[in-house]
């Protein structure tokens, strides 16, 4: 009896330093939203009407403020009230050139630091009007404030009632050109803004500039076939392929074509779709041209698979492509039926109506051994050759 009174009054003395902790608890939670909301309170302030040096100060704070909040709930939290705070607008305008490179890079960092994981802030952003001076950011050679504007357009871009704006502003070269010359995470930056772009349904549509090609293939090579980053590479290399002039980009980038056709066979069903979509826009604009540099990369396997296992759209495209890769051509191959009556016709031109039935009986029969006498010819050229065309 007295071990289980002890044990009863150490249960209540739990409960009660546990009630204590609750209390202890609430109690910091409120301090450090009353000192959270004073903070803001001061950010605005400065912001609005304070000199260069404070407006930088606060620009700083914001972007501290959003980074040591704990987790990504009470992060999204800050986020919101600094926006319902009021602070979009002035940061933006620091962003304009009348302001100072020192001045313009901690305003873009703390409008990125409220963008990111929220869609209201990133609508809010770009309907404030923060395209246009990032657009002029963008047109720094060299630097990190160019990069910071492309990671910029890339999180501003994922919501897609941003994307018309962003399209229209002209931002495209721009991003190609950090594609062409920044760092690799600009570059991937780049890839993913460009993508996000390539999405909208609204006019302007996207348009690349052919010396994208180069670097898109050279990141399709270094990244692994099935991953995220290859769907949207492999995407913006289609898109290329639908000009001739980004035809002949990817055809002159050392193993562009190669890329694409290991694409096919290693990637995810996104990304294979892409790269069999490419192939078959090079193919479709000039088989002449572009089948046996395809045939050379080894594309049947992996087309011939992509029949079988691919997305109905990758099927077709592969179905299509195949054809188009086989000898002779599909607008030239005849059906039996149709041959013989094209003989038939000849035979009966040349030596009338009476002999005709004969004579084309004659020819058919030198056709069949002159394509049999080539059929064999080819068979030894691939035998002897460490390229092998597995469709005839």
């Amino acid at each position: 009896m007295e071990e289980e009174a002890m044990l009863k009054k150490e249960e209540e003395n739990d409960d009660e330093e546990d009630e204590k902790g609750e209390e202890e608890k609430e109690e910091k939670l409120m301090q450090k939203s009353t000192i959270n909301r004073i903070i803001m309170e001061e950010v605005v302030g400065r912001l609005g009407n304070g000199d260069l040096k404070e407006k930088i100060e606060a620009a700083m704070a914001i972007r501290k403020l959003v980074r040591k909040s704990n987790s990504k709930s009470s992060k999204s939290v800050v986020r919101s009230r600094l926006a319902s705070a009021g602070v979009i607008a002035p940061l933006i305008s620091m962003l304009q050139p009348s302001f100072p490179l020192s001045a313009r890079e901690p305003a873009l960092l703390a409008l990125l630091n409220l963008a990111v994981r929220n869609q209201r802030n990133k609508i809010k952003i770009v309907t404030s009007g923060a395209i246009p001076p990032l657009v002029e950011l963008l047109k720094f050679q060299l630097g990190n404030l160019r990069e910071l504007a492309a990671a910029a357009i890339l999180t501003l871009s994922s919501a897609a009632p941003n994307k018309p704006t962003i399209a229209a502003s002209g931002v495209a070269p721009l991003l190609v050109h950090v594609l062409c010359s920044g760092s690799v995470q600009g570059r991937v930056d780049a890839v993913t803004a460009l993508y996000n772009l390539s999405s909208c349904e609204e006019d302007p549509k996207l348009v690349l500039d052919p010396e994208a090609a180069p670097p898109l293939i050279d990141l399709l090579k270094e990244c692994k076939k099935y991953s995220k980053f290859a769907e949207k590479t492999t995407a913006l290399l289609e898109i290329l392929s639908n000009s001739e002039d980004g035809r002949i980009a990817i055809t002159n980038v050392d193993g562009g074509i190669l890329t694409l056709v290991e694409t096919v066979e290693d990637g995810s069903l996104v990304s294979t779709a892409h790269a069999v979509g490419a192939l078959l826009s090079l193919c479709q604009s000039s088989r002449d041209k572009y089948r046996e540099l395809i045939l050379r990369e080894g594309a049947i396997p992996g087309l011939l698979r992509l029949t079988a296992e691919g997305t109905p759209e990758a099927q077709d495209r592969a179905r299509i492509l195949l054809d188009l890769l086989r000898e002779p051509p599909p607008e030239n191959r005849l059906t039996s039926s149709v041959l013989e009556r094209i003989v038939y016709n000849f035979a009966a031109h040349v030596d009338g109506t009476d002999k005709a039935a004969e004579t084309a009986k004659k020819l058919l029969q030198d056709v069949v051994q002159k394509s049999i006498e080539n059929s064999l010819s080819h068979m030894q050229l691939r035998t002897s050759s460490p390229f092998k065309d597995s469709i005839n």
